[in-house]
């Protein structure tokens, strides 16, 4: 069923009895991955897209090595209004082609996602282009939190935790915004991040917001040097807990995901599986973070756009050396 406020569908929540098995409770999977454009993006970006446009927009730009530029692309292409997508020169192939299709025009600049933002910025000005930011806008959040209203939609009972992966923070906005909407405030979130893309979690442990030097992970679409302030307040009202897991165990999680439900996700995504793959949710459970027993955990599958079994390879080889 597609939504008449923007260009997502109502994706499925999937039960997954072997995920179950690990984890000793209901795992539901909420399936963004089956999204048009790949990712949980497109809920933001599209509603974000719609509103610039019915204001008069010349066309968009946006700075993205992945899943917001696809989202940005597709959304600009259904709503016949041109696209600019800046990558940096770490994007993947794959990506750059995939943008070509969806109409996009591509410009590679600069080698981390902020060098490309700037250019995108510069963009907005000698171009009088809108500016989309991938994860920073109440917008996107506002658009996010409709995962929440399809969950609430479809469960008999409220969640015992939703699981979901950290990059800017953008999801984990929408999320918090959408459990205030439907009366679910007190449902744990569970932020998962790797190891040398964790702005989130060196946040919440400096008691303030906190730029890395450097993304070092391979989880590249997880690649913000900073989360954005809104998340770091959220952390201190709303019931988040903050993990990391290594960059080995967000792949394995993707191989095991990959054979075990046969859907192939990025190593963004792979941090959320991780946490029942590794055995976390049962770890938080023994240090009474998480409650015993345990409600439906929910694990957010955010998706992604620029992983190919090409890019699965590459990563087992960087990763298992």
């Amino acid at each position: 069923m597609s939504n008449p406020e923007g260009f997502h569908i109502n994706t499925p929540l999937l039960e997954s009895m072997t995920m179950s098995k690990r984890a000793g409770t209901t795992v539901l999977l909420k399936m963004e991955s089956s999204q048009p454009s790949g990712s949980f993006k497109i809920r933001g970006i599209g509603h974000l897209c719609q509103k610039v446009t019915q204001s008069g927009s010349k066309g968009v730009v946006c700075a993205s090595g992945g899943n917001a530029g696809m989202a940005t692309a597709y959304a600009a292409r259904k709503l016949g209004i041109p696209a600019t997508i800046v990558i940096p020169t770490s994007s993947p192939e794959i990506v750059v082609q995939k943008l070509k299709d969806q109409g996009a025009v591509v410009k590679i600049v600069g080698k981390v996602w902020d060098d490309a933002n700037a250019e995108a910025l510069r963009l907005v000005e000698s171009e009088s282009l809108t500016f989309v930011p991938p994860f920073d806008h109440p917008l996107l959040w506002q658009g996010h939190a409709s995962i929440v209203q399809e969950l609430k939609a479809s469960l008999p009972e409220k969640p015992g935790a939703i699981v979901l992966s950290v990059g800017g923070g953008g999801l984990l906005c929408g999320v918090v915004e959408g459990l205030k909407e439907v009366g679910w405030e007190n449902v744990p979130v569970l932020c998962m991040e790797t190891v040398g893309a964790d702005c989130f979690n060196a946040a919440i442990k400096a008691g303030k917001l906190v730029t890395l030097p450097d993304i070092t992970s391979e989880a590249k679409c997880l690649g913000a040097k900073t989360v954005c302030r809104q998340a770091f307040d959220y952390s201190e009202e709303a019931r988040l807990i903050s993990e990391v897991v290594t960059d080995l165990e967000a792949l394995e999680a993707v191989e095991l995901f990959l054979d075990e439900e046969r859907v192939l996700v990025e190593m963004a995504c792979g941090a959320a599986l991780a946490a029942v793959y590794s055995g976390l949710i049962q770890r938080l459970q023994g240090e009474g973070r998480l409650p015993r027993p345990l409600g439906p955990l929910v694990v957010i599958v955010c998706g992604g756009s620029s992983v190919d079994m090409a890019q699965l390879t590459h990563l087992k080889t960087v990763l298992r050396r």
